[in-house]
């Protein structure tokens, strides 16, 4: 299975789970009085929370892999160079592990 197969049925899937499983956990809570948990606004504060998470998780992922596909060939062509090329694909990556980690957060500080 292809990679864009593979992240167009993850992209539905989670769709799908967002908007179908949201009605259903809207039930009245407050008994006689008839008040609903959440509104649609929540709803899809959600379903933003969810894909800013998601692409930033998916950006980061794709970031990481060509880098370390990068320091691979590299090392393959300089193997003296090894040692540099490690390091400065360990710092590359925590790089770009932070800013994926802080545009996560930053998508579920959205759900406040």
């Amino acid at each position: 299975m292809s990679i864009k197969k593979l992240i167009s049925y993850s992209v539905v899937a989670g769709l799908g789970v967002m908007l179908f499983a949201d009605p259903a956990f809207a039930q009245g809570g407050g008994g006689a009085t008839g008040e609903a948990v959440r509104s649609t606004g929540d709803g899809l504060k959600s379903l933003g929370a969810g894909l800013a998470a998601g692409l930033a998780v998916i950006g980061g992922g794709l970031g990481i892999g060509k880098i370390g596909s990068s320091a691979v060939e590299s090392m393959a062509r300089q193997p003296e160079a090894s040692g540099t090329i490690s390091t400065n694909m360990l710092i590359a990556a925590a790089l770009v592990e932070g800013a994926t980690l802080f545009a996560v957060l930053g998508g579920f500080l959205n759900l406040r």
